[in-house]
């Protein structure tokens, strides 16, 4: 293993695309005063970058290896040893090894949804869908909101001028996979939509630069004096629609934001550590968007469903895992030791998660098929403790065998620590009321 580019910088030692569609109008919500949670005990994380495999890695071949189970159920590789006593992990994932003292392992995270979409609606909103288990759902007006949306809402004047991105690809399975949108909260709170390789030396974010011929400045003192000029009484839709265009002016006048995508400017060494592919450079860019003060970013691995597109590894998942595994474990630590190096780790909390996991029984086809009964996600930075395994699967790795953890739990876990109460009640465009999160949010897992 190379050097890595940050090694020169303090870390802490081991102790034991794009699119302005978010511009678009939502209805009024009620709730954003309400109290901040009481639970509430350490300084509230600046930002969230939330990696999520498409398709469902396999545990058994990285973060929960069963050694001693049967054949069929252990599977064709390795186990290794980490930097922390006592816990092991698939072979393929060594860098990943060598940092596990600041990762929180969580090894029961269960929910009902087999299939693709309504699996990713559970996840990646923390609700279950209320169009139940359907390979094909879709989300609407009525859906539960994307986390990254609930945080945006919840934060209200405390977030950045863009607090949610997403990127590189919207995800697919033949339908958009549910749970990446707003849903009751509006279009005022969708993410910011990056479509693009950040690996490609032509990468650039058009939506976020002047009109031809118009400096930043220059469209500052335009509007200015439209405003001045401006003066006739408004009502309540047209001041909408005027400070969505006040909004989106400030995004295309801040060079601050233009350069946090600007990935040209990181070191050819930083780059490389990171891994010159699609996810490796999507991972870079996530650092960059933090840095610059993007509260949520979301890095979805596997654009499209498939048995070659993404994890989905119905049928020789040794193979193509062993393909897969590689770049996400140099990502993933690159991003890690990154975060920690430029002092962005603490407040910085890192997410790694699918919308379910793989079966404890090897198939037919050499392959292993949904599980979303028990498996395993990543929590690194934000105020974890690393180091530690938080709940476990039993003997097989079929099920939860203590410390059962939810979608639910998860998203009011990262409400709970962006200073959000993940009680808060808003209300849709019927009225009707709705927590954020009916979750409990894991406090053990942190300092």
């Amino acid at each position: 293993m190379p050097p890595s580019p940050f090694s020169h910088l303090s870390r802490r030692r081991w102790l034991g695309v794009s699119s302005l569609g978010f511009l678009s109008a939502s209805l009024p919500l009620n709730g954003r005063t309400a109290e901040p949670s009481k639970l509430a005990a350490a300084e509230p994380i600046k930002s969230c970058i939330l990696v999520f495999h498409y398709g469902g890695p396999s545990q058994f071949e990285t973060y929960d290896p069963k050694p001693n189970a049967p054949a069929h159920i252990r599977g064709e590789y390795k186990q290794i040893p980490t930097v922390v006593p006592g816990i092991q992990v698939g072979e393929h994932l060594p860098r990943v090894a060598k940092i596990m003292d600041r990762l929180a392992l969580v090894r029961s995270m269960h929910h009902p949804m087999r299939n693709h979409n309504s699996a990713a609606a559970e996840v990646l909103t923390g609700r279950t869908p209320a169009g139940g288990d359907q390979e094909l759902l879709a989300d609407d007006v009525r859906s539960y909101p994307n986390i990254g949306s609930a945080v945006s809402y919840g934060l209200g004047s405390r977030g950045n001028l863009l607090p949610y991105v997403a990127l590189p690809y919207t995800i697919y399975n033949v339908v958009q996979l549910p749970g990446q949108t707003p849903g009751f909260l509006g279009g005022g709170y969708d993410r910011f939509q990056v479509s693009g390789n950040p690996n490609n030396p032509d990468f650039r974010i058009s939506s976020l630069e002047p009109p031809t011929g118009r400096a930043a400045p220059d469209l500052a003192l335009r509007e200015q004096l439209k405003s001045t000029l401006d003066l006739l009484p408004v009502d309540g839709r047209l001041a909408k629609m005027r400070s969505y265009q006040e909004r989106a002016l400030a995004l295309v006048s801040s060079d601050k934001l233009r350069q946090s995508f600007d990935i040209a400017k990181e070191e050819a060494k930083t780059r490389d550590r990171y891994g010159r592919h699609l996810l490796g450079q999507s991972l870079l860019l996530a650092r960059r968007l933090v840095e610059g003060g993007v509260n949520f970013v979301t890095v979805f691995d596997g654009e499209r469903n498939g048995q070659e597109a993404n994890w989905d590894s119905h049928e020789k998942i040794f193979p193509r895992h062993k393909q897969l595994i590689p770049p996400a474990d140099e990502g993933y630590s690159a991003l890690i030791e990154d975060l920690e190096a430029r002092g962005l780790l603490e407040s910085t909390l890192v997410i790694g998660m699918a919308e379910f996991g793989r079966t404890p029984k090897i198939n037919g086809n050499a392959g292993r098929d949904h599980w979303p009964d028990c498996y395993t996600i990543t929590l690194v930075g934000g105020g974890i403790r690393g180091g530690q395994v938080h709940g476990a699967s039993d003997r097989i790795g079929a099920y939860p065998d203590r410390d059962g953890v939810t979608p639910g739990d998860l998203a009011a876990t990262l409400l709970w620590r962006f200073g959000i109460n993940p009680s808060l009640e808003v209300h849709d465009q019927t009225g009707r009321p709705i927590r954020l999160s009916e979750g409990q949010p894991l406090t053990g897992l942190f300092q």
